[in-house]
C-alpha cells in the first residue's frame, strides 16, 4: 500500500501558474513512490476567486486530510490557505514535511517555474 501524501501548496493569486507548479509537486509525490492527495485540482471545476466555490474547495480538500498519512509542503511561502491546512493536519497529528526545490530537482530535475 502507498503512502498517501497530501499536497499542500500555494493556489490563489495567479491560479494557472500555481496550477502548473502543483503538477511538478504531483510528479515529485509519484516519483518518491506516494499516492499524492491534490486539492488543487478543484480549481479546474470551481473558480477559486469566488469566496463560496474557494470555500467548497477548502472544505473538500480538508475533508481528505482525514485519510492521509503525511502533509508535504511545498513553496517559498505559506498562504492564508495553507496555513489553515497546516493547522488542521496537528489537531488530527498527520505528520508534515517540508519539500524543498533542491530536492525536486535532484530526482525530476529542471526548475521551478
Amino acid at each position: 500500500m502507498m503512502k498517501k501524501v497530501y499536497i499542500c501548496s500555494p493556489l490563489g493569486g495567479n491560479v494557472s501558474e500555481n496550477l502548473e507548479r502543483v503538477k511538478r509537486y504531483t510528479k515529485y509525490a509519484l516519483k518518491c513512490g506516494t499516492a499524492p492527495v491534490v486539492p488543487h485540482f478543484y480549481a479546474l471545476c470551481l473558480d477559486d476567486g469566488k469566496p463560496k466555490e474557494r470555500e467548497i474547495g477548502m472544505a473538500a480538500g480538508l475533508s481528505l486530510l482525514w485519510f492521509c498519512d503525511e502533509m508535504w509542503i511545498f513553496g517559498d511561502e505559506i498562504t492564508e490557505g495553507m496555513a489553515a491546512e497546516i493547522q488542521f493536519c496537528r489537531n488530527l497529528n498527520v505528520k508534515t514535511r517540508k519539500i524543498r526545490e533542491q530536492e525536486i530537482s535532484k530526482l525530476i530535475g529542471g526548475n521551478c517555474l
